[in-house]
């Protein structure tokens, strides 16, 4: 029993390392969600940069479009000889003026929040290069516990064979058998209870498995059963680890 103790603690050791390589990834892919979510931050923040600018740009086309139909209308009112076109022309100069004037105020408020939203820019952009700075920071370490996680279970893996030799065959036969169901498919009786299930044993089956005549599996949970006091206390606390 003490060898198949060592096999199973083998085996519960390599089955965690495949649980564990199989989960690692998974924080990648949040730190991937994260990344993704950063760089959409920062771009709207850029695109907001982008936007007010643009807007200002176009303000001033317009003014410059409005004083140069007002630079004409003053030349044609040399020209007119009517008191109404002449007053007609003052009015359209005037109109023109007053949307000149509301348009640099817009100009004045856009470079006022261009300014602004420029600052906020750089500040979240030093803000998020630090993030992702540390994100990949993070991903290079499941990176290396990643590698060292495989190098591990391949070590373990090549040496579990010459451990699994030292177990009886039937009994070898039976533990596989039984761990393709039941995780751990070896436990201790304790007090009389399986300590897989925690089911109770049969008094009979308790008395053979401490007087260690035969192997017995629980008739609830299908797992072997052993008493700790049949394989000594190194053995016992090592199988105790294991399960």
């Amino acid at each position: 029993m003490i060898e198949l103790l060592e096999l199973q603690k083998l085996d519960l050791r390599i089955a965690a390392l495949k649980e564990n390589e199989r989960e690692m990834p998974k924080q990648k892919d949040k730190y991937a969600i994260r990344r993704k979510r950063l760089e959409e931050e920062i771009k709207n923040s850029e695109e907001r940069c982008k936007r007010l600018l643009l807007e200002q740009r176009e303000c001033n086309g317009d003014i410059e479009a409005r004083q140069a139909q007002i630079a004409k209308y003053d030349e044609q009112l040399y020209t007119v000889k009517k008191n109404e076109e002449y007053k007609a022309l003052l009015h359209e100069m005037d109109l023109l003026k007053k949307q000149i004037a509301v348009k640099e105020e817009r100009v004045i408020t856009l470079m006022i929040e261009h300014d602004e939203a420029k600052a906020a820019f750089e500040a979240d952009k030093e803000r998020i290069e630090g993030e992702m700075r540390v994100l990949d920071e993070e991903c290079a370490k499941i990176d290396e516990e990643l590698q060292e996680l495989k190098a591990e279970r391949k070590a373990l893996v090549k040496s579990r064979p010459p451990v699994a030799e030292k177990v009886e065959k039937p009994l070898l036969a039976k533990y596989e058998r039984i761990r393709k169901v039941r995780t751990p498919a070896v436990v201790p009786m304790k007090e009389e209870v399986c300590g897989g299930c925690f089911m109770a044993v049969r008094p009979q089956i308790v008395n053979e498995i401490i007087a260690n005549d035969k192997t017995h599996t629980c008739q609830h949970c299908g797992r072997l059963l052993y008493h700790p006091g049949n394989i000594g206390d190194a053995a016992a606390s090592a199988a105790i680890e294991s399960t």
